[in-house]
């Protein structure tokens, strides 16, 4: 449903939408979650090793389509900001015209390079069966993966939140009882745990388009805007291209520095893999609040409150280094028992608690930087996100990871800090350019209404 978020109180408006939202990404992230902590039950660290590498490409992979489609979120966030169902409409139809033949390509691109990643990851010998089977899989469902966010984010671009979430919800269950199922009554293994995500994504998307379809939940969306329209989809690949490739390269790092830790045997890739899960958690604020101000100021900018927008980052900043701040003291005593619940390995715990206890500070600095990429994307500045994200992987987290994992290699806990070394980079260059858009506010005008209406 449709909903105009550019009155009231902004703080309440901030909260409203993101609860929902970090609802969703928290069920979205317990997929992830689930098939790792089951896998622990039924299978050994080799099994634990196949989920968890096989899960970050293909966590990689879902960020990447989800920041392509912030140019979705943008583009129908400024229509209903402005009151322009037309362009709303033509919007969502292009987007799915653009997305379902992506999906495709990627689809039998991905299918055809299964080991050619896993060598390129280094993964450990015992784990490469099991991580080429769960990647065979998941791929093969990236049709169902890329259809369910490309839903969510025409919604969240009509200001509508709380849809996204009751989908999500409907594939977690199902994925949770997939997971049991195969994997430990069947003992499918890494196979049983990418069916189970597979399955569970096909059901939430086909129950959310019988809904769409009887409810009528896309208001003036007729066939016809499923057309190609030139410029539409050159205004979403605009936002959506540097976002996608940024998040992609971030996702790299990470995939960079895992493979780090695959070159120092089973343990270590277990102890890292498992962290990353659980960062996936604690981080669900941050991205929660960056898609919420990302879609909150589309809407206001294009309802012409330049001031409503910036509120909503305030705002927004606030929230999430509040409970950066809170979660990265809590972890430095319960970092232990969180890794503790994915394995009984005394090893791993011991190396997954030394990097979690270094790591976590990220999650208290990276929501700066979060919340203002979701500005800069609503400004239609997303080459800026693009930009800190790049700097900060390439002077920052990859060079200081290498030079931990090759000068301490007992320890995890400096590699950990490479993450958040990384992030303050980020956020010195974030600031440095509100300030030049302070300063320009005739770049917010400009970037109003990017789209022709015809």
């Amino acid at each position: 449903m449709e909903k105009n978020l550019t009155s009231g109180s902004v703080l309440k408006t901030v909260i409203y939408f993101s609860l929902p939202y970090l609802l969703s990404y928290f069920l979205q992230t317990l997929y992830g979650m689930a098939d790792l902590f089951i896998i622990g039950q039924f299978g050994g660290v080799d099994g634990t090793t196949a989920v968890s590498v096989g899960s970050q490409v293909m966590h990689m992979l879902t960020v990447m389509i989800v920041g392509l489609a912030m140019g979705a979120t943008v583009l129908i966030g400024r229509a209903v900001g402005a009151g322009d169902r037309k362009l709303a409409a033509r919007g969502i139809g292009n987007t799915i015209s653009l997305f379902a033949g992506l999906s495709i390509l990627l689809t039998g691109l991905l299918l055809t390079t299964v080991h050619g990643i896993i060598r390129l990851l280094s993964v450990p010998e015992e784990a490469v069966n099991g991580t080429a089977a769960y990647l065979m899989i998941c791929f093969a469902g990236i049709p169902f993966i890329t259809a369910y966010n490309i839903i969510s984010s025409i919604f969240r671009g009509m200001g509508d939140s709380k849809s996204p979430m009751y989908f999500v919800a409907i594939a977690c269950i199902i994925n949770i009882a997939l997971d049991y199922l195969l994997m430990g009554v069947f003992s499918l293994g890494p196979s049983g745990a990418a069916l189970g995500t597979t399955l569970s994504q096909m059901c939430s998307v086909l129950i959310a388009l019988v809904v769409i379809i009887k409810k009528r939940m896309f208001p003036g969306f007729r066939l016809r805007d499923l057309h190609p329209h030139k410029t539409t989809i050159a205004s979403i690949l605009q936002v959506g291209i540097p976002v996608a490739v940024q998040d992609g390269f971030i996702q790299v790092s990470f995939l960079v520095i895992t493979m780090f830790a695959n070159q120092r045997g089973l343990n270590d890739a277990a102890a890292v893999g498992i962290v990353e899960k659980l960062i996936g958690i604690l981080f669900l604020v941050p991205s929660s609040l960056l898609s919420t101000v990302s879609a909150l100021s589309a809407q206001n900018l294009g309802a012409g409150k330049p001031e409503r927008a910036r509120q909503t980052l305030r705002y927004a900043i606030c929230i999430t280094f509040s409970f950066g701040l809170i979660i990265a003291i809590a972890m430095q005593f319960a970092a232990g028992a969180a890794v503790s619940l994915f394995t009984d390995e005394a090893e791993v715990v011991r190396l997954g608690t030394q990097y979690m206890k270094s790591y976590v500070l990220d999650c208290m600095i990276a929501g700066i930087h979060f919340c203002c990429s979701g500005f800069f994307c609503a400004c239609g500045l997303s080459g800026l996100s693009f930009l800190h994200n790049c700097i900060s992987i390439v002077v920052a987290r990859i060079p200081l990871a290498w030079l931990a994992c090759r000068y301490f290699p007992e320890t995890l806990y400096p590699m950990g800090l490479a993450a958040p070394i990384g992030s303050l980079i980020s956020v010195a260059i974030c600031l440095i350019a509100l300030r030049w858009i302070r300063r320009h506010p005739e770049k917010l005008v400009m970037n109003l209404h990017p789209v022709e209406t015809e």
